[in-house]
Formats: C-alpha cells, structure tokens, sequence
C-alpha cells in the first residue's frame, strides 16, 4: 500500500494517465452540486482513497481543474466525482452531457493509509471534501486484513448530496437525535451521521468536529487506542481536525484542498508549508499530497 508521502513527482512515473473519459452520467444535486461518472479505464484501475483526477471543463477553456474521486470501478472502468459550481470552469462541465468526451488526467497524488493495527476509523468529511471518505469507506469495507470499524462522520451548510435518510445502525456516543445519514453508507453496513447548521432533519446542529470530539469523549482508553481519523475539507475544518485529533493524541491523515494549475508537480503553485524531520518545508499538494500528517500541516 502506498506511503502516506510520497518524496517527489517521480514516484508518481508511469501511474498517471492521460486519457478521453466518456460521460455516462451526469446528476444534479441542490446547491448547484453534480456528481459525474466518467469511463476512465485506466485512471478506475489505479485510484485509491485520497487520489483525484485533473479534467478539462471544456476544450476552450485551457485551465484543468482538480476533482477528488469519490467512487472508482476498475471492472466497469468509471469514476465518480462529486463536484460544487464555483467559478466559469465548473459552471461549463455542468453542462457535459452523456455521451461527451472529457480529457481525464489522472489519478493524482497519493492516498489515505489506514493501519491494521487501528481499526476503529474515524473518517471526517466537509463539503466537497465528502468524496474520499466515501471512497475510502468503501475501500476499508473491501479489506479483509483487520476488523474495520469505520464510522463516517459529514459535515455542511448546503443541501447534502444525496437524500438523507434515518439511519439503521445504532452508534454507541452519538448524541441523542443525530439519526440522519447517507443512505448508500447505511447499506454497506458502514454507520454515518450528519452535522449542519442548516437546521437539517436528524442532523447534529453544529460542526462536524464537534459532532466528533463528542463521540470521542464517550469511549474508554482501550477504544480511544485504536483510532485513526482521517478527512478532507476546508482548511478552517481541517485545522479543527487537528485539534481534536491533538486532544485524544489521535494519528490524523487530512487532504488538503488548494488551487492548482498544473497537478504534476511542475509548477508548485499548490505548495503548503509542512514540517520534517529535517525541518520546514515547502511541498507540492498534488504530488507531495494532497494526503498530510495533520500534525505536519498544523503543527502548532
């Protein structure tokens, strides 16, 4: 499994595709949100949790934009991306329609590690940082090499992108009330809740940190021991991630979201302060990353 960092734009050699993804659908959410599945053979037979993709909004428009996968289906070769209009790029691929052709380069960067030896999974995701936890759900839901317990915990102020439901499964620590989740997580057997200010049904009504320091605070310190939380988000919630995970002294993995304009490596425009062992440093969030230790990125 890869390393959580990965030392330069060479190891990613040979594992990035460039290729003419076909549209085969194209949904549309409330708060101007699409999911688009793409037939990208060979960016579904190599993405993992955490990777993204670089697509061409349209031929006219020269600037890629990054996408995190949200589902990859190496048999039927598709990916699912989950994306937000923000901007003249993203308002032009929501009108992409089936059967289109769209430059996919990818997947980029490198992926989520979850360890064996701490399986109670604590996966945060905020706004369109939602798309690898949902990936990285399904693939701890695939592995057969520990007792995966993850609990997926979503976090928005918008429409969420799917119809919440009233969940199945019972979450020891979640507070009273908080009983909406994703319906497709609830089938997988996969326990999730929901957090807004929207005043959403079922919801908790507050942050999505929040929502989880709460369940961390209801469980003993054999539990507490095998944690791991792993997110993606804005930067403000990741940095709350952080301290939460600092809290329970937690081993936290976030992906960071920041513009790009090449996505190789070429160009650094994405790169973000993090500590080393050998001290500060500047690396690139699409092939340095987009996965971090928190404590490397935030470290206080």
């Amino acid at each position: 499994m890869p390393h959580a960092q990965r030392p330069n734009a060479m190891t990613h050699r040979g594992t990035i595709f460039l290729e003419d993804a076909e549209v085969v659908a194209h949904e549309r959410y409330d708060g101007h949100q699409f999911v688009l599945r793409l037939k990208a053979p060979k960016c579904a037979r190599d993405a993992g949790p955490g990777s993204f993709v670089h697509l061409t909004c349209d031929p006219l428009l020269p600037m890629r934009r990054p996408l995190s996968i949200m589902r990859a289906n190496p048999e039927r070769g598709t990916i699912d991306v989950l994306y937000k209009i923000v901007g003249q790029g993203l308002e032009v691929l929501s009108k992409r329609r089936v059967g289109e052709q769209i430059s996919c380069l990818g997947p980029i960067g490198n992926r989520f590690v979850p360890h064996p030896m701490r399986p109670r999974t604590l996966l945060i995701g905020g706004g369109v940082g939602i798309p690898p936890m949902i990936f990285l759900a399904e693939h701890l839901r695939e592995r057969t090499d520990a007792q995966w317990k993850p609990l997926v915990l979503m976090g928005s102020e918008i429409p969420f992108p799917f119809r919440a439901k009233p969940s199945t499964i019972i979450v020891p620590g979640i507070p009273d009330g908080v009983i909406a989740c994703m319906p497709l997580l609830d089938e997988w057997g996969i326990p999730s809740r929901l957090a807004s200010f929207a005043g959403y049904p079922g919801c908790y009504e507050g942050y999505v940190t929040d929502l989880a320091a709460a369940w961390l605070d209801t469980l003993e310190s054999e539990a507490l021991a095998g944690v791991e939380i792993f997110a993606c988000g804005p930067t403000p919630m990741l940095k709350a991630v952080a301290t939460v995970a600092g809290r329970f002294n937690l081993p936290c993995q976030v992906s960071l979201e920041e513009f790009m304009a090449c996505a190789v490596g070429g160009c650094a425009g994405c790169a973000v302060r993090v500590e080393t062992p050998q001290g500060p440093a500047m690396k690139r969030v699409c092939v340095d990353g987009p996965v971090f230790d928190a404590k490397a990125v935030f470290a206080s």
